[in-house]
């Protein structure tokens, strides 16, 4: 995933101490560079830009918006390195409409006369107050030193929280095929989305996924290449050959189709049409997709897209998540689930060898035969968030916790995982009382702050378990 553009601005009010704000930026930089240059690219302005390269009045405010426009910026950090102008900072937030977190620094020892150098926090609360009566979302990151623990561990979670919001802000989602007419759990508000975050839902009926899957040819290289890589990623000894070129042209379709749309994922009619009239179960396909990063949701869950796409986003692209449902208690463990889908785990998530098999419900229905498409296996062990996003009259809210999965005996069909909570009860309670669904997103990682973050830039309620 490409680095998140972050704007730095360096904010001091004349006459407080320049050389100690001189000072503070240039270690605010470097420990930024250094700590987290992999993922950020810093953009901050130079002496070029205003006297000292500080930002103190509206001419450098005017100077540093121009430069993180031209740059592009996806998030700006606003340091009081001195009592800092606060118009000055807010200017730049007016005219760079980005996420932002705002610091305070700590006070260095008073100059000779007990004349202070800084008195930052004070100038915190009036940058804070602008933005405030301007109705411009920011977080607050504490009063720190750039050398501080607590700095790179906020700035870390502002980073992804930024890249959170530019994913979803504008967002196009998928909606291939209809809804199940009896789920209407999935209905989603695409006047809403649009009013609320500029996103659009993107429609695409699947006998157009159909009948340009069968227009490929079985020795088509993108067919015959997604083949191999099935191959080498699960065992698939049990799967007719023509059900593996089925699933390849339908990925070579969806996939496709989202890049010529652009994108971000996919809510896919999953049943029970594909396996009547094309001959195989999509799971395979969704969980590829999810892997490439085109987030795919079963059953034409936009809203679990979208959620899936905001654990995505806040991972920087560095796992992926898996769409789930909340299922069974243990029968033993108190505070211990059933994460389960019916197959459409990304192959990336396997723990050891999974392999292809065909679907445990649509067999029923349409044989097995027609039915083939479900990675079947546990999903590998670690420290995972689960969230969910839904909507009701217009508004927006996000459920967050986190746990572990564990290495629990059990053999199931479909793709799945034992994850142990701190509190199920809660967990359950909360779901059910707070109008959550069925479905969720299950990403490794402790990402529940950034989540919390970009759902308070957003302006998306939050509920955290």
């Amino acid at each position: 995933m490409s680095k998140v553009k972050i704007g730095f601005v360096p904010l001091h009010r004349r006459p407080f101490d320049e050389s100690w704000a001189s000072d503070l930026k240039r270690r605010f930089i470097e420990n930024i560079q250094t700590a987290f240059g992999d993922v950020v690219d810093l953009v901050y302005p130079t002496e070029k830009d205003t006297k000292l390269g500080l930002v103190a009045d509206d001419d450098d405010a005017e100077a540093v918006a121009e430069l993180f426009r031209r740059e592009g910026v996806g998030g700006i950090v606003i340091a009081a390195l001195t009592f800092g102008d606060e118009l000055a900072g807010a200017r730049v937030a007016e005219l760079v409409r980005k996420p932002i977190i705002i610091y305070a620094t700590k006070e260095p020892p008073p100059l000779p006369g007990g004349f202070r150098r800084s008195d930052s926090f004070c100038g915190t609360l009036s940058l804070a107050s602008a933005l405030y009566r301007r109705k411009i979302p920011f977080i607050f990151g504490g009063i720190v030193y750039p050398e501080d623990p607590e700095f790179k561990r906020s700035f870390d979670a502002f980073v992804r929280a930024a890249n959170v919001v530019g994913k979803f802000v504008g967002a196009k989602v998928g909606a291939v095929g209809p809804r199940p007419e009896r789920f209407e759990t999935v209905t989603f508000n695409e006047a809403a989305m649009a009013e609320k975050f500029s996103q659009r839902v993107v429609h695409l009926d699947l006998i157009e996924v159909v009948e340009e899957a069968q227009r490929l040819s079985d020795a088509d290289p993108n067919v015959t290449k997604i083949v191999g890589e099935v191959t080498a990623q699960l065992d698939v000894g049990g799967v007719p050959r023509d059900a593996l070129l089925k699933l390849a042209k339908m990925e070579v379709i969806l996939s496709e189709f989202a890049e010529r749309r652009k994108l971000v994922g996919m809510g896919l009619r999953c049943w029970t049409e594909l396996q009547r009239y094309f001959g195989v179960t999509p799971c395979l396909v969704m969980g590829r997709l999810t892997d490439k990063g085109v987030m795919m949701a079963c059953e034409v869950d936009v809203y679990g897209v979208l959620t899936m796409v905001m654990q995505y986003a806040a991972a920087l692209g560095r796992s992926v998540p898996f769409f789930i449902d909340w299922t069974i208690k243990h029968p033993t463990r108190d505070n211990v689930f059933l994460a389960w889908h019916c197959g459409n785990m990304p192959p990336s998530l396997c723990s050891g060898r999974c392999k292809l098999g065909f679907h445990s419900v649509m067999y029923r229905e349409v044989g097995a035969e027609r039915s083939y498409g479900t990675v079947e296996g546990r999903v590998k062990p670690g420290e995972v968030t689960i969230s969910r996003l839904v909507e009701y009259g217009g508004e927006f809210k996000l459920f967050v916790t986190k746990g572990r999965i564990i290495e629990e005996p059990g053999e199931f069909r479909g793709s799945w995982a034992w994850v142990e909570v701190p509190d199920l009860g809660k967990v359950y309670a909360t779901l059910v009382e707070e109008g959550f669904v069925h479905h969720a997103s299950m990403i490794h990682g402790d990402i529940v702050e950034p989540l919390v973050m970009a759902a308070k830039l957003l302006g998306i309620k939050t509920v955290v378990v």
